[in-house]
């Protein structure tokens, strides 16, 4: 269902550190950084008054203190900066009657455009206090800037005005610009303005903890981050202790007892879960955006205040030190953010995957430098790998001076060495996302439920995101760093996602109104179980939006591959429906060898060919696909659909699939190559199946060898199970719907089991990701002697044939584990 826009259901906010190259210069120095510029400490016996210090480590989180401007990587940014903030300054329309303050951004009075003209203000003040600039301690720009200041009081944003359109400018974007730029021309601002400007920020941003328009709706995750971060900056602006305590106190929720503090682990709703979920707007995935603000801003403050009388001193700041590895790790893959946990973020174009991973490694480091040693030290050893692996899109060119200093120090230190790239498996059950990392590569699951949101969409935002997640699968090489960050979203076939099946039907553009919604599907299976931190089975039921198409999918992840199987895909519209295998970017240019059984195909762009009975595919430089039999619908061939394959050049635009206010995409065409592998499964199908192997990384001869050896069988691809045996690896894995058998397996009822033997003995996973079970009792197709561990949910019955009974109610859909010889 599509949801209308509410202040519970649809907040709107924007991920400051990417919205533009200018703004990546705008976050965020650490607390040890700010101290040694400052050279003194609140609250010691020094004679420094404690909001004079604080206010200079505040500027020094916006410029980055004293650097070295002929680094090359300094003077690189500061040529960035500069460009950006000299163009506003010279297009600034100083007149005395004038109507905005620049011509793109009128009338002054909306929302948002005032919101952008106070971020605007604060990139040219950013400039005029950092020294290399051409702006650099310009007293003009100053004088210019206070003129600026005042139009936009009077005009547009002050204690006079009711709030109107979107709530974020009034409390979120222009608050926190205009307390930025208060903070970098303090010492200019006559009292009266000042006063002014903090009673006008005081209206919108009185706390942290209730969103200012609807006083009964708290505030949660990144927005309560940020007006805690905003009314700090209030605090020291008017010289307020109350207030500073206030934005202290929000970020544990001290109001509410905690009910939202940002350092608790939360079961539902919005916030960070133990199992490293992060969930924002309630139903939405969101670790690589909202997530990343939410550790941006908390971080910043917890820096801001440190050895003060406000300092944060929570003691379950933990949960934040934890979020590093346990919620960000596992999702950034090189330096880029997963775009499966950027939501509606993927269609805007000064906002790719590399600019927010980038984004979220420099908040990392930012908390690097004031959380404890052991933390601390192996955040950096991951901040140093991914910087070192990602040449495509290197970190230092994407951030500001504060950053590349954090950076540089992390970089030139010997005793911090590179962390490998992070490898396992990795089930997100409490968002409904799945990562599966091996050494050369990652795929990630994009699922969803009547739990977690298949899209989010709106204030123009995210137009085509139907299919987003319907099982869209991302697969990371790397060696192909670019492959979602370089035009994918503005030129994709977003009828054909990698991973989906869908109905052919035209779809109307969504998300066109006012207002964020989400489209929340009704099927209870997503998620699935992981083995040893190592393997993993994951399942979602299909009930399409709109259509009568319904699907049962699977997924199984193993040490070198991936195998999908669809089953029980029935539709009744009279419309053909696709299983899509692979729709890579081929780039600009690209005309990778693509090989079907052998044969090379033709690498010319608009050749397309249906493919009958095709036992395997490979695209160089990406990797193999296998088609294998299956004992689901034999009487529809191999695969039980036939494949096809197409290479195209798409061509589309940033403007169409984002309206936004303040995040609209270029009308500019834009062109890139694809190669699509699909499979038909024809007109209204009646229970018709797939069945595919994703081999990343292989080369054309090692696809052929694994498509006749059969290293892993399908033995199950139908509505009651679908299950693989790999006897390679002593595992077996399946998923039942209902009860019934596979694999040797035998199922009470619907769950998902991944089982290993080895020398050492067997380990077992379960869970339940429909989460509509109590019980599930399962029968396994070897002897059971005794159990070497078990989590308190599990009970064994040895035997020849040994059962084990899990306790699954109650357990959200995450793994049950067990050891047994």
């Amino acid at each position: 269902m599509r949801m209308p826009h509410s202040g519970s259901t649809g907040p709107r906010r924007r991920t400051i550190l990417a919205a533009s190259a200018a703004s990546t210069l705008l976050p965020l120095a650490a607390g040890g950084t700010a101290r040694a510029a400052t050279g003194s400490t609140p609250g010691s016996a020094s004679d420094a008054d404690p909001y004079d210090t604080l206010l200079a480590r505040a500027a020094t989180q916006l410029t980055g203190g004293e650097f070295d401007a002929a680094d090359p990587d300094f003077a690189a940014a500061l040529k960035v900066l500069d460009t950006q903030a000299s163009g506003w300054w010279r297009d600034l329309d100083r007149s005395a009657g004038r109507t905005a303050l620049w011509s793109d951004l009128s009338p002054a009075k909306e929302p948002g455009n005032f919101g952008q003209s106070y971020t605007r203000l604060r990139t040219i003040a950013i400039a005029r206090a950092t020294p290399g600039t051409s702006l650099s301690d310009s007293t003009e720009v100053a004088d210019a800037l206070l003129e600026a200041l005042r139009f936009l009081h009077a005009d547009a944003y002050n204690t006079t005005r009711p709030e109107s359109g979107n709530w974020w400018f009034w409390e979120i974007g222009a608050p926190r610009a205009l307390m930025d730029t208060c903070v970098l021309l303090r010492e200019k601002i006559p009292a009266a303005d000042l006063t002014a400007y903090v009673s006008t920020v005081a209206k919108f941003v009185p706390n942290p903890d209730r969103r200012t328009n609807i006083p009964t709706l708290a505030e949660t995750g990144a927005n309560r981050a940020d007006k805690a971060v905003i009314v700090a900056l209030r605090g020291l602006l008017a010289r307020d202790a109350d207030t500073l305590a206030l934005a202290r106190d929000g970020l544990s929720d001290v109001r509410d007892k905690g009910k939202n503090s940002l350092f608790t682990y939360v079961t539902s709703g919005d916030g960070f879960y133990e199992d490293g979920s992060f969930v924002q707007h309630g139903s939405v995935a969101y670790t690589g955006t909202y997530g990343s603000v939410l550790l941006g801003s908390a971080g910043q403050l917890i820096a801001l205040l440190a050895d003060s009388d406000w300092a944060v001193t929570d003691p379950k700041t933990s949960v934040l030190y934890e979020a590093v590895e346990r919620t960000f790790s596992p999702v950034v893959f090189d330096g880029l953010m997963m775009d499966a946990l950027r939501g509606r973020a993927t269609s805007r174009q000064k906002a790719p995957d590399h600019k927010d991973g980038a984004a979220a490694l420099t908040n990392i480091l930012q908390l690097a430098d004031g959380a404890p040693a052991a933390y601390a030290a192996r955040w950096r050893a991951l901040a140093k790998g991914w910087i070192r692996r990602n040449k495509t899109h290197p970190y230092l060119s994407l951030v500001g001076v504060p950053a590349i200093a954090r950076a540089k120090a992390v970089i030139d230190d010997a005793a911090v060495p590179a962390a490998d790239r992070l490898t396992g498996h990795f089930a997100f059950a409490d968002m409904d996302r799945v990562v599966h990392r091996r050494p050369g590569w990652a795929l990630t699951l994009s699922l969803s439920s009547k739990r977690i949101a298949a899209y989010e969409a709106g204030n123009g935002e995210n137009l085509h995101g139907w299919y987003t997640g319907d099982g869209m699968t991302y697969l990371y090489d790397g060696d192909d760093l670019g492959q979602f960050g370089d035009g994918f979203w503005a030129t994709v076939d977003p009828y054909r996602l990698p991973g989906t099946t869908v109905d052919t039907r035209e779809r109307t553009d969504i998300g066109t109104g006012g207002g964020t919604g989400t489209y929340v599907p009704k099927n209870a299976v997503a998620g699935g179980a992981a083995l040893d931190g190592r393997y993993g089975a994951a399942a979602m039921e299909l009930l399409a939006d709109g259509s009568t198409l319904r699907a049962r999918k699977a997924w199984f992840f193993l040490d070198n591959a991936v195998v999908a199987l669809g089953a029980d895909i029935t539709a009744s519209d009279g419309r053909s429906i696709e299983t899509v295998v692979e729709n890579r970017n081929l780039y600009a240019d690209g005309a990778p060898r693509l090989t079907v059984d052998g044969r090379r195909q033709p690498s010319r762009t608009g050749w397309s060919a249906s493919l009958p009975g095709a036992h395997w595919a490979h695209l160089e430089g990406t990797g193999g696909y296998v088609f294998p039999d299956h004992p689901a619908q034999p009487s529809e061939g191999r695969g039980g659909a036939g494949l096809h394959a197409l290479r195209e050049e798409r061509t589309g635009t940033w403007r169409a699939i984002n309206t936004g206010a303040d995040t609209g995409g270029s009308t500019t065409p834009l062109t890139r190559r694809y190669l699509t592998l699909w499979l038909d499964h024809g007109v209204s199908p009646a229970a018709s199946s797939y069945a595919y192997v994703l081999l990343p990384g292989a080369s054309a001869a090692a696809t052929a060898v694994w498509s006749h050896s059969r290293p892993v069988r399908i033995v199950a691809n139908h509505a009651t199970a679908q299950a693989v045996e790999a006897r390679r690896h002593g595992l077996v894995a399946a998923h039942f719907w209902q009860p019934g058998s596979a694999a040797g397996l035998t199922a009470s009822g619907p769950c998902t089991v991944v089982v290993r033997r080895g020398a050492a003995g067997m380990s077992l996973a379960v869970a339940d990701p429909g989460r509509t079970g109590t019980t599930v009792t399962l029968e396994l197709p070897f002897p059971v002697r005794e159990v070497v561990s078990a989590d308190d949910t599990v009970t064994v019955t040895p035997g020849r044939r040994g059962t084990v009974t899990v306790r699954v109610a109650g357990s959200r859909g995450h793994t049950h584990t067990a050891r047994l010889r």
